[in-house]
């Protein structure tokens, strides 16, 4: 890989990762004011703090600090993702999500897409260290 074209592509996936950052934390926040309240609610507003300050982060923290810092982020994609399936097979903090549910699809894609993107900006980033 030269460095150049790679530079270019490790931009791109910052971006995508981002990107997929703020379309969770966006969709956390929405749930958050249309309905979702107690313990849940307070837990949406965090998701979408932590999404914000992650996307902000992987956008702007130098390139020997992203390998780190997408796989935080990558982690806490991951993580609401794993929420999600949990309340939807099992529950979790006893409630039980139906698939039917407000936005419960469109979070499924954007969680696994996002999570994806960021293994991959993750995996990318790690790369470009060691190259260094």
């Amino acid at each position: 890989m030269d460095l150049a074209g790679g530079g270019r592509a490790l931009s791109a996936w910052r971006a995508l990762s981002a990107l997929a950052l703020l379309a969770m934390g966006g969709i956390h926040l929405y749930l958050r004011f249309n309905g979702s309240g107690g313990l849940i609610g307070v837990l949406f507003v965090l998701n979408a703090v932590g999404g914000l300050v992650l996307a902000a982060a992987v956008l702007a923290v130098p390139r020997a600090l992203l390998p780190p810092v997408s796989a935080l982020g990558l982690l806490f994609l991951g993580g609401t993702l794993l929420a999600l399936v949990l309340a939807l097979t099992v529950g979790l903090f006893g409630i039980r999500q139906q698939l039917g549910a407000d936005l419960v699809l469109v979070t499924l894609v954007v969680e696994s897409v996002g999570t994806v993107v960021l293994a991959v900006t993750t995996a990318l980033a790690f790369r470009a260290r060691r190259q260094r």
